[in-house]
């Protein structure tokens, strides 16, 4: 049979067959798919995706200061991976509105006092986002992730947590852990020679004490507290600002994610104690039980409503709750931890490093400290003690502004944010006000980079509201903003009392380190011993 030259299926020998059009568009395409090399559908397919990238970043950018190009897809995110803060000085002094772009996500950053209030201010469009690892370590049903009304109501029903008198009822679980603690301190420097050690991690560990002694009391036992305080660090590192956008395993979001998840789980079951205690009659001694008698005294007004029982309006709470899960509860517990931990552990450890290069102002703390319990060094802390102390309120205020633990807070915009007049910031970017270049105003505190405590006695410092963003403003404000304050002063205070501290200064000793919030570079090394009667 002679051999059939006059047809060849393209399909079946696409490499000698001639173009034919056989009337189907399945065999056009199949041919010319099958002419083209895959790579170069690759190369021309990542080439539009860095064209596309760099047309967004410019499109987002407009007028405001940043980078002229973005390094493809990842930004500056390298530079993300040992955060310095003489970059972000460099970012914030570059402009009241400057920005980077990181991965998929655009930030802007508002630098001045104005800028930053103004994002504060606007809940209309924006709203705290944390970072995209927050959602997925916090969950998503988090109560600090609610918006408008949904928020504010949560917000009401946790305001009764942070009274004056509830403040109060914290402070004997307070000072059990500070004179715990500063026998660990006086242990570790014997155990040490005397010789000055690294306090930053203790210190850490103690706000972290504090912080379950008086946000669930003696629910938690003792291992628990110390594995939380030995692991929160590795939610610190999951949560920064700029951060590989999943979850990859061994990653630090996910390390930081098996951390929450083990926090969450024992706040949880500290709830579910609190509960049974506090249907039982138990007096409360910490925030959860507060929240949970609150939550039992509403849900007794709501039946007997329903049963048409007369009940006196002296009788209905001040907020009606709901009764939340054990799990709702320890979100919210977590949360509270999430802003208490890395912020006043900074704050705690500046406090300790500046008081002992400045001798003459811890003096004056001691002094002022013994004169309130009338020279009995062992007189418990009260709360109308606390509001005689006019100098160690002034130092840790003065702590609070010089070395601020909160240097950011990130926000993302609801819609499109047209936060001046010729800038908008587009949906769904990150907006970032920094507090740091508000409290140093040298308009507001003059030489504002010296340590200066009577600037809130003698001078105006109190009356410069506007320029005071430590704790935020606007409706996401820090509810435990008195409680933190408080707890700084007491536990510096009684420290003067009870311990003498001697500081090592190294070259690293006034350098700012950032690990969510701000330390000295070196740890601030340390040593104390007991003071004598």
């Amino acid at each position: 049979m002679a051999a059939d030259f006059s047809y060849a299926s393209p399909t079946a020998d696409a490499t000698s067959a001639p173009l034919v059009f056989t009337g189907t568009l399945g065999g056009l395409i199949g041919q010319v798919l099958t002419g083209v090399q895959i790579w170069h559908i690759i190369v021309t397919l990542i080439l539009g995706l860095v064209v596309y990238d760099q047309i967004s970043y410019i499109w987002h950018k407009g007028s405001i200061v940043g980078p002229s190009w973005k390094t493809p897809f990842i930004g500056p995110f390298l530079d993300s991976m040992n955060p310095q803060f003489e970059q972000y000085m460099a970012k914030w002094l570059s402009g009241p509105l400057s920005c980077v772009s990181v991965f998929h996500k655009f930030v802007v950053i508002a630098s001045t006092r104005d800028m930053a209030r103004k994002v504060f201010n606007s809940p209309m469009f924006v709203k705290p986002c944390v970072v995209d690892s927050a959602y997925k370590l916090l969950r998503p049903t988090n109560w600090v992730f609610l918006d408008g009304k949904a928020h504010v109501d949560y917000r009401k029903g946790l305001n009764g947590l942070f009274t004056r008198q509830a403040l109060e009822s914290y402070m004997p679980g307070q000072e059990e852990v500070y004179n715990k603690y500063f026998a660990t301190f006086l242990q570790i420097s014997k155990e040490n020679g005397y010789k000055p050690k690294a306090f930053m991690p203790v210190f850490r560990e103690l706000q972290c004490a504090i912080a379950c002694r008086t946000f669930v009391g003696h629910y938690m036992p003792e291992s628990s507290m110390k594995k939380i305080a030995n692991d929160y660090y590795l939610i610190t590192a999951a949560l920064e600002l700029v951060n590989f956008p999943i979850i990859l395993p061994f990653t630090k979001s996910w390390y930081g994610k098996k951390a929450a998840d083990m926090v969450l789980d024992e706040f949880a079951k500290c709830a579910a104690k609190s509960k049974v205690r506090m249907a039982a009659g138990g007096e409360p001694e910490c925030i959860m039980d507060r929240w949970i008698q609150s939550m039992f005294a509403s849900e007794a007004y709501r039946q007997k409503v329903a049963k048409g029982i007369e009940v006196d309006q002296s009788e209905k709470p001040d907020m009606l709750i709901r009764m939340f899960t054990d799990f709702e509860i320890s979100q919210t517990v977590f949360t509270f931890l999430f802003a208490s931990q890395d912020a006043t552990s900074s704050a705690c450890t500046w406090l300790f490093q500046i008081m002992a290069d400045r001798p003459e102002f811890l003096d004056r703390i001691r002094e002022e400290n013994l004169a309130v319990r009338n020279g009995d060094r062992n007189m418990p802390i009260s709360y109308s003690m606390m509001e005689k102390m006019t100098y160690t309120r002034a130092i840790v205020k003065e702590v609070l502004r010089y070395r601020p633990p909160v240097i950011m807070v990130p926000y993302v915009a609801k819609k499109d944010f047209p936060i001046t007049s010729d800038y908008t910031v587009k949906k769904g970017s990150m907006v970032v006000p920094t507090t740091y270049l508000a409290l140093h105003d040298p308009e507001a505190y003059p030489n504002p980079d010296s340590f200066d405590p009577e600037r809130w006695i003698t001078g105006d410092a109190e009356k410069q509201v506007k320029n005071w963003l430590v704790f935020g403003t606007g409706p996401h404000y820090c509810l435990g903003q008195i409680y933190a304050q408080f707890n700084l002063m007491a536990m510096i205070g009684k420290a003067s009392m009870f311990l003498d501290w001697e500081h090592q200064i190294t070259p690293l000793s006034e350098q700012i380190e950032v690990f969510a919030t701000i330390f000295p570079k070196d740890h601030c090394l340390l040593s104390f011993k007991q003071r004598p009667q």
